[in-house]
């Protein structure tokens, strides 16, 4: 059976846990959003070198080990002079990785938009600029809200890099409760719940969104 007084001794530490997950994952949400529509843009730029950039930075990020760009903030940045807490380099680390997701998921929805209405924005005068934030942006976003819902409960679960490098998260307050307690299964178990109190309504509205959508079109 499991030791629910493991839960009732140490919920301060627990919840402790959640609170900073909750603002790791809500930081790294905005940050992975906000550079994966910068990167989506610069993929399918008629500028070649920044359609250049946005295909490497999309080919090197996704290929690599969220764990490597975490170690590579917390301890490959103090080589150089430049130090960051476990919770701010797990952090950078987690909207850096996930926004190379999102940037292929918005790239997919500004390809499915019909190619006339960048023309018509062209021909009535706005920028290229222009045109993609006021009229292709806005439509791409709504056409892949489910896949990019989709990366940010991975985004949610994937704070638990965080736990590697001391950054205060659930994992992390829960390796120190099994240090302390001496027991795993029971603490883990616990841990998982939290994260579940995270995911599961997420989950939800991604869904509730999903039908939404399909029965608009």
């Amino acid at each position: 059976m499991i030791d629910f007084s493991i839960l009732i001794d140490n919920l301060d530490t627990y919840l402790e846990g959640f609170k900073n997950t909750i603002l790791a994952s809500i930081i790294a949400l905005i940050g992975s959003f906000i550079i994966g529509v910068i990167v989506a843009v610069m993929r399918i730029s008629p500028i070649k070198p920044l359609n250049w950039i946005g295909s490497v930075y999309v080919e090197f990020i996704r290929n690599i080990p969220l764990l490597i760009i975490t170690f590579f903030f917390y301890i490959g940045l103090p080589s150089i002079g430049v130090t960051l807490t476990g919770f701010v380099a797990g952090t950078i680390a987690l909207a850096i990785y996930t926004a190379s997701f999102i940037a292929e998921a918005i790239r997919a929805g500004i390809q499915a938009v019909p190619k006339g209405q960048m023309e018509a924005a062209r021909s009535s005068g706005l920028t290229y600029l222009q045109a993609m934030w006021t009229i292709i942006l806005p439509q791409a976003i709504k056409i892949v809200i489910p896949p990019i819902g989709n990366q940010f409960i991975n985004l949610v679960k994937n704070s638990a890099i965080l736990g590697m490098v001391a950054g205060l998260d659930l994992m992390y307050f829960g390796d120190l409760v099994s240090s302390h307690t001496f027991v795993t299964f029971d603490v883990y178990i616990f841990v998982a719940l939290f994260y579940l109190v995270l995911t599961i309504p997420l989950s939800l509205g991604v869904g509730y969104l999903e039908k939404r959508l399909a029965r608009s079109h």
